[in-house]
């Protein structure tokens, strides 16, 4: 056996911890065949995922967050590994999210979907994001709604849109009362200081 079919099959038993059963070959042949340092880092409240151009030499790197459940993961790592393709084939001046990146992104999708390997309503819920790809899970509201149903519990945690209007919750260590819905936030009330926020409804907060 060769070394690199070693350290392929090492990197596969590690990345079943993180995704799907059945796609962490996928996703190591994607590692193999693209240059670019993967890492999994633990969580951060801005970002799922994040692609980063190497400069001066260095390789491209993508960290994915390591909390993810293993659909999220899946998604948010073909996500960046499509930022990765549509660097390295187009080059650092067309948009982030155009319409180069949302035709790699398709075509990192569709095997997983026709894989017939995720829960139905994950399948649906890509195949109709597919039709209108967005920046991220994030900003596909279906899509993100739908992924964190696989997330594990939390205790005395629940998503914003599930509370009433006028509740008082916690988000980052801020007081915040929940307002009206603007389309995808709520625009919600800090206590400390009554600024109005919009919060997204997908937000994980704690009801006080």
């Amino acid at each position: 056996m060769s070394s690199l079919v070693a350290k392929k099959q090492v990197v596969t038993e590690k990345l079943k911890a993180f995704l799907p059963a059945g796609f962490e070959v996928m996703v190591a042949d994607l590692l193999f065949e693209n240059p670019v340092s993967f890492k999994i880092v633990p969580p951060r409240s801005t970002k799922l995922g994040d692609f980063r151009a190497g400069i001066n030499g260095e390789k491209h790197q993508i960290t994915v967050n390591g909390d993810l459940n293993p659909y999220a993961f899946l998604i948010t790592t073909l996500h960046e590994f499509a930022h990765l393709q549509t660097y390295v084939q187009y080059g650092r001046f067309v948009k982030p999210h155009g319409e180069e990146w949302k035709a790699t992104f398709r075509e990192l999708l569709l095997p997983a979907i026709d894989s017939k390997l995720l829960p139905m309503d994950v399948t649906n819920a890509l195949v109709r994001s597919l039709s209108s790809t967005k920046a991220s899970s994030c900003s596909d509201v279906q899509l993100s709604r739908v992924l964190k149903q696989y997330d594990k519990p939390k205790e005395g945690i629940v998503l914003l849109e599930s509370l009433p209007k006028n509740t008082t919750f916690v988000l980052q260590g801020k007081h915040f009362v929940k307002g009206d819905l603007r389309r995808k936030r709520y625009l919600c009330d800090e206590l400390a200081t009554q600024k109005k926020y919009l919060i997204h409804a997908l937000s994980e907060v704690k009801p006080i």
